[in-house]
């Protein structure tokens, strides 16, 4: 099913953005970011976040990001799941130099988060993600095509069980500004199949 982004609902509307059917263009704003606590010790909680709300318990969201225009260390922009200032999730590409940047996911329960990252190269400038939901665990992927999905992680939300609002989100924690633009948005059956390996005590 194809999201309509002008259902959508902001937290925090940057004060240039573009909103279609299909499209969203975010014009970031400089020192916006999402992060609490943990090794930095300071807490930004003020990115632009577009979302939906959802008591679905088994589905995946995907979306396609293209950030051609980021060109400062940290400009980025990927899916978001923003329950409160203290529990959420996000995925994105992280600009960091001319010759790499970082792939990563930050997820945050209870106050303190975590950053989980990889290096890619700095000439990507297009992501998809897929975002899946079973229950209150989630699993978040990415994919250079839009076909081949790989795994980034697996997580468990400890406010996460119930209503959820997740969608997509674009910032730039340093002194700079740059245009995210998000295609593609859908939802389907949950990607993420039941674990058939090990059985649970």
């Amino acid at each position: 099913m194809k999201i309509d982004a002008r259902t959508m609902e902001w937290i925090r509307k940057p004060n240039v953005c573009n909103i279609t059917e299909d499209k969203v263009t975010i014009t970031t704003e400089p020192f916006t970011d999402l992060w609490q606590r943990t090794y930095y010790h300071f807490r930004n909680d003020n990115a632009p976040v577009l979302q939906m709300e959802t008591d679905d318990k088994f589905f995946s969201f995907m979306v396609k990001t293209d950030f051609t225009d980021s060109h400062h260390r940290f400009d980025q922009c990927g899916i978001v799941m923003y329950l409160d200032s203290e529990n959420w999730l996000k995925a994105s590409v992280e600009y960091e130099n001319e010759e790499f940047q970082h792939l990563g996911s930050v997820v945050t329960n209870h106050g303190y988060s975590d950053w989980a990252t990889t290096a890619i190269p700095a000439d990507v400038k297009q992501m998809w993600y897929r975002f899946s939901r079973r229950e209150d665990d989630y699993c978040i992927e990415c994919s250079y095509d839009g076909k081949d999905f790989s795994q980034m992680r697996v997580c468990h939300m400890w406010e996460g069980a119930g209503t959820i609002s997740f969608g997509i989100y674009a910032c730039s924690p340093e002194d700079s500004s740059f245009k995210a633009v998000f295609t593609d948005m859908q939802i389907t059956e949950c990607a993420w199949k039941a674990h058939d390996g090990q059985q649970p005590d």
